[in-house]
């Protein structure tokens, strides 16, 4: 009757600490997904640095190599991001201001209308009211703008704080994790050497190679003059993380566009060049990478790429395939050591 007693009070004792867990869990995932961008940020800027900062750990100290490290993040990383940023957002809108509004020729458009519909429209008129509506919704929304400013600034100080100390604090933090969970030695350093092979196949194997294919085409596009060639190399980047499709969307227009234009020279040129140069960037760079860390099959990439952006945005393009890849490598870790794991729990019980 006793052991009874005992085994039941030790059951609600278990019961009641993982109630807890999943309360503070499910509070502790509220306070972080505001910011869950620049969490995702943090981790991989952090986890590309810290084999830096574990060179530089025995010549100084953990906290001056972590501060020197953040300092190289912010002026390496943050601040070219945000210059590209605005060169960016410089020519889309150098491009929405290059329409010839005459060009549209509103006065044959109205004289189309009235012939179609036995109506006659002041387009000219219904533009200006239609401008002024939309400049009075841009006022109306502009305490939100504020917000989202004020939210990025202190997104940003938070993901260089979050960066500072998992670089000074990670080895203690990956430390607390292999302490904390319930498996076995050897299992753990199979799931995180599979894991490390997945975050690095990613990482160089996909956006390195995106951002290599991205200016390489880019530079085709600047060559042969077509307008925009910086915005349409970031369009490019972007759009080669998704595998298969990649900047064929930006340069095959571009082609055409050269073609349409009057300029078939320049439109063959920039054909040949993206047609075999960039794809041979594709072809040969991504396989030799990618088999160095780890295999992803082009429909993990594709489904991570575009899941991942729309589950976590942005930094989704990459953690997206991280975690498709993750959970290959756990099924992996799960098939080897699943049976020994059964066996020694067996044998433990008995």
């Amino acid at each position: 009757m006793q052991s009874h007693v005992e085994s039941t009070y030790v059951n609600l004792s278990k019961g009641y600490l993982l109630a807890l867990v999943v309360a503070f869990g499910a509070l502790s995932l509220l306070l972080v997904l505001p910011f869950v961008q620049y969490v995702l940020a943090a981790v991989l800027i952090a986890y590309v640095l810290h084999p830096l900062q574990e060179r530089l750990e025995p010549r100084t100290s953990p906290t001056v190599a972590a501060l020197a490290l953040v300092l190289l993040a912010t002026t390496g990383f943050v601040i070219p991001f945000v210059l590209m940023l605005g060169v960016v957002v410089d020519s889309a809108t150098q491009i929405v201001e290059s329409l010839d509004a005459e060009s549209v020729q509103l006065a044959e458009l109205e004289r189309l209308l009235e012939e179609s519909t036995g109506m006659r429209v002041d387009l000219a008129s219904e533009l200006t009211s239609s401008g002024q509506e939309v400049g009075l919704v841009v006022l109306q929304q502009s305490p939100s703008a504020f917000t989202t400013i004020t939210h990025t600034l202190i997104g940003l100080g938070l993901a260089i704080f979050l960066v500072y100390y998992l670089l000074k604090d990670g080895r203690a933090f990956v430390d607390w994790i292999r302490e904390t969970t319930p498996l076995p030695a050897d299992v753990q350093d199979d799931f995180y050497r599979e894991l490390d092979a997945v975050m690095w196949a990613v990482l160089v194997g996909h956006v390195l190679i995106a951002i290599v294919q991205g200016v390489i085409a880019g530079l085709g596009l600047i060559a042969t003059g077509v307008p925009n060639g910086v915005f349409w190399t970031f369009v490019m980047i972007v759009l080669a993380l998704i595998p298969l499709v990649g900047a064929f969307l930006v340069w095959g227009p571009a082609v055409v566009y050269l073609a349409l234009i009057g300029e078939p020279f320049l439109a063959a040129a920039l054909f040949v060049y993206s047609a075999i140069v960039v794809s041979i960037s594709d072809d040969y760079l991504r396989p030799i990478v990618v088999d160095r860390y780890a295999e992803l099959s082009p429909a993990i990439i594709i489904l991570g790429v575009l899941g991942g952006a729309y589950a976590f945005g942005i930094m989704g393009l990459f953690f997206g395939p991280v975690i498709l890849g993750a959970f290959a490598a756990t099924l992996t870790v799960l098939d080897e050591h699943y049976h020994r794991l059964e066996e020694e729990a067996k044998q433990a019980s008995g």
